[in-house]
C-alpha cells in the first residue's frame, strides 16, 4: 500500500513539474506583453493615487525631517536610558524623533541624536528634566536650523531634482530622436521614482537631505536598463526582436541584481552605518526593485509594441 501510495505521488510531482514546463514553453510573449504591461500600470496608477491623497492630507509629497522643514537636533553621549527617554520625551514634545550611532566594528552606541521641531531651549530643559542632570559642552552638542532657511533649502533640492530629470530627457531624445522610444525610457525612469516615494511615504519615513540625493542617483539608475532595452531592440539586427529584448533582460536584470546584491548587506548586515547612509540605500533599493518591473515589463512591452507597428523584426 505505501508503495502505490509513494509512486502515486511520486506520478503526481512529475505531472506537476511538467505542466509547469509546458506553460513556459508554451507562453506567447507576442500575444501576451500587452497583458504583461498592465500590471506596472495599475501599480503606477495606484502609487500616484496615494500620493494625491498624502499630499492632499500633509500638504507636502514628503515627510521631512529636521534638515528639510527646520528644527532642533540635540546629540547626546554617554551612559543614558535611551528608552525612558524616548518615552517620556514623547508625551511631553509629541513630534519628535531619535536615532542611534554606533561603531561599526564593535557594534557599541557612540550617540544618541533627538530632532524635534521645538526650540533648543525648550528640548534642552525636557531632556534635563528627564535624565536627572545637567547637560554640559562634554555630554551633548545642540543645533538648530530655522525653518525658512530649512524651506529654501528644500525648495532647491527640488529644483535641482527636475533639472536632472529634464536634462536626462533631452539627452534621451537626442540619443533615440524618436517619440515613442524617448518617451518609453523616460516614463519607466518617471515610474520607478514615483513607485519608490509612495512606498517611503507609506512606511512613514522621513526624508533628509540623503534621501533627496538617492531620487538624484535613482534617475541616472533607472534608465540604464532602459538605454541597453531599447539600443538592442532598434540599433541592433542580430536575431529576431523577440531575442534581441530576451538579450537585453539577462544582461540588464544582471546588472540591476549586481547593484542590489552591492546595496542591500550595507543596509540589513552592516550595524553603525549613519541614517542618511541607511537611507540612500533603501530608496535606491526600492527603485531599483521599481525599476526590473517599469524596464521589462513597460518599456520592453511599449518597444514591443512600437516595433510591431514599424515592421521592425
Amino acid at each position: 500500500m505505501d508503495e502505490k501510495n509513494s509512486s502515486t505521488i511520486s506520478e503526481t510531482n512529475s505531472q506537476s513539474k511538467e505542466e509547469k514546463k509546458s506553460f513556459f514553453k508554451n507562453f506567447n510573449y507576442d500575444k501576451n506583453y500587452k497583458i504583461l504591461l498592465a500590471i506596472p500600470l495599475i501599480i503606477l496608477l495606484l502609487s500616484v493615487i496615494y500620493l494625491g491623497f498624502f499630499y492632499f492630507r500633509t500638504g507636502d509629497f514628503i515627510i521631512r525631517d529636521v534638515s528639510l522643514s527646520g528644527g532642533t537636533t540635540l546629540t547626546l553621549t554617554g551612559d543614558i536610558d535611551t528608552t525612558k527617554l524616548e518615552s517620556q520625551l514623547k508625551l511631553k514634545l509629541g513630534d519628535v524623533s531619535f536615532r542611534k550611532l554606533s561603531d561599526i566594528s564593535s557594534g557599541k552606541n557612540i550617540a544618541f541624536i533627538i530632532e524635534s521641531s521645538a526650540p533648543p531651549e525648550e528640548l534642552e530643559k525636557a531632556v534635563e528634566d528627564i535624565l536627572g542632570f545637567k547637560l554640559t559642552q562634554e555630554n551633548y552638542s545642540i543645533e538648530f536650523s530655522g525653518p525658512s532657511l530649512s524651506n529654501n533649502f528644500y525648495h532647491q533640492l527640488i529644483i535641482a531634482l527636475l533639472i536632472s530629470f529634464c536634462l536626462m530627457s533631452l539627452v534621451i531624445f537626442f540619443l533615440f530622436r524618436t517619440f515613442v522610444p524617448s518617451i518609453a525610457v523616460i516614463f519607466a525612469a518617471f515610474a520607478d521614482i514615483v513607485m519608490a516615494l509612495a512606498l517611503v511615504n507609506f512606511l512613514g519615513i522621513k526624508l533628509s537631505t540623503a534621501g533627496i540625493a538617492a531620487f538624484l542617483m535613482l534617475i541616472g539608475y533607472s534608465v540604464d536598463t532602459d538605454i541597453l532595452l531599447t539600443t538592442r531592440a532598434l540599433k541592433k539586427s542580430e536575431g529576431t526582436l523577440n531575442q534581441r529584448i530576451f538579450g537585453a533582460f539577462k544582461t540588464g536584470s544582471f546588472m540591476t541584481m549586481t547593484a542590489l546584491v552591492a546595496i542591500l548587506p550595507a543596509f540589513f548586515i552592516v550595524t553603525g552605518l549613519p541614517d542618511s547612509f541607511r537611507q540612500i540605500f533603501f530608496i535606491l533599493a526600492l527603485g531599483l526593485f521599481a525599476d526590473l518591473v517599469n524596464t521589462w515589463l513597460t518599456n520592453a512591452g511599449i518597444i514591443k509594441w512600437y516595433c510591431d507597428k514599424k515592421g521592425i523584426k
